[in-house]
């Protein structure tokens, strides 16, 4: 069998001010054109279907709309909720929308909600709970849904046991779970694995208790990880993290985003499950870039035709010279600037501005603009500098 792997949508996010909904309509049609040429027996969400617990009607229309372009295909899908959504939101309606095919985490009730997905002769899957399914052997896999848990929401129906932390939480429910033989078991969880590596766009507790060592899990033949937004395993192949299908912040600009394809072979001739990892990649609509250089340089047809000039971009200016209105004038070329920062070189090896004192009352403005400037720069104002500060202070001596 095969199934996409994929999580962490985020579908209404704003990154830096800007609406991300056009980028993730186009990125899910992408998701479904792959799923039209690879034929997958399903896909996992992993969680964080959505940016916000309260979505956004345009964000809730846009689920609606790739889920049932799912169903319309006839690709089952199973959805978890994570630390982003509302899991009351996300659970609303479950029970009828498994008669369309898609699967969905609902409210916890301290046990493992699990599945028995079996491959027909026709090549669909019919689909039962676990507690439904006949235990005989068969081209058949396991899914088990996780959604992103707390402590406190778990302790109450472990109250022999003591749970203070994450670890102990996910211990708990998935070891109270009676996992079959006669399959592949398959794990969705939206947790952080102690190990993986995290990027900016992501939120961690502070003191790592929310993590979980990759031990409590190693009971499933795969475990498909969300949470984390780039793509990597942890200890294992069949431990991974599929990474968000958009990047969502300026630490993740280097990475390639990708559906993961998780191939399952469930009547292996030697006994033991096959399981192989592949990624097929991503291309957004708009990349997110960073860049750096001189003012004129970015400017030049040279440097701005290299990549395409729309991509979202974090600038940051070397000039050690001011430039006025620098933003306006860059979104003049670049109109999808993020982020706009200025670096300037220190002169004699410092890189922070010297503490020095000075005796305020003993200078004049001019002079304490000069000071200022050299401490900014590491060096003196030019003889224009110092005219276009005097003229300026004139000014405002006359409007006073």
């Amino acid at each position: 069998m095969k199934f996409f792997h994929i999580s962490d949508l985020h579908i209404g996010k704003r990154v830096n001010g800007f609406s991300m909904l056009e980028d993730q309509r186009y990125i899910l049609q992408q998701m479904l054109e792959l799923a039209e040429q690879e034929q997958p027996d399903g896909v996992w969400i992993a969680g964080d279907l959505y940016d916000r617990s309260m979505p956004s009607a345009e964000a809730v229309e846009l689920a609606d709309w790739f889920l049932s372009q799912l169903a319309l295909r006839k690709v089952p899908v199973w959805v978890i909720s994570g630390n982003h959504d509302s899991a009351e939101r996300v659970a609303y309606a479950a029970r009828m929308l498994e008669r369309s095919g898609v699967y969905v985490s609902r409210l916890f009730d301290g046990t493992l909600q699990g599945y028995c997905a079996q491959k027909q002769p026709d090549g669909s899957l019919h689909i039962t709970s676990v507690t439904e399914a006949e235990q005989r052997s068969g081209n058949r896999v396991y899914i088990w849904l996780l959604p992103y848990l707390r402590p406190v929401q778990v302790r109450r129906f472990f109250p022999e046991q003591e749970i203070d932390t994450t670890q102990q939480a996910v211990e708990a429910v998935l070891h109270s779970a009676t996992l079959p033989h006669d399959g592949p078991n398959i794990l969705l969880m939206h947790q952080f694995l102690t190990g993986a590596a995290v990027c900016d766009s992501e939120e961690l507790s502070v003191g790592g208790l929310d993590q979980v060592d990759a031990s409590a899990v190693r009971a499933f033949d795969y475990v498909a990880l969300g949470h984390l937004h780039r793509p990597q395993n942890v200890g294992s192949e069949t431990v991974r993290y599929c990474g968000s299908p958009l990047k969502y912040s300026f630490s993740e600009a280097g990475h390639q985003k990708s559906v993961t394809v998780v191939e399952i072979d469930t009547e292996p001739a030697q006994g033991s499950c096959q399981i192989s990892v592949s990624a097929l990649p991503l291309i957004p609509r708009l990349d997110l870039r960073e860049i750096r250089g001189p003012f004129e340089t970015l400017l030049t047809k040279e440097v701005y035709s290299l990549a395409n000039r729309e991509d979202y971009l974090h600038i940051t200016l070397t000039d050690q010279d001011g430039i006025l209105d620098a933003l306006g004038k860059l979104r003049e070329v670049y109109p999808n600037i993020m982020k706009l920062d200025f670096e300037r070189t220190l002169t004699g090896g410092h890189n922070k501005i010297e503490e020095t004192e000075i005796l305020v009352e003993e200078k004049t403005p001019q002079e304490l603009f000069e000071e200022f400037f050299k401490q900014q720069n590491g060096r003196k104002m030019s003889s224009e500098q110092r005219e276009r500060v005097d003229s300026i202070l004139r000014a405002l001596a006359r409007e006073h």
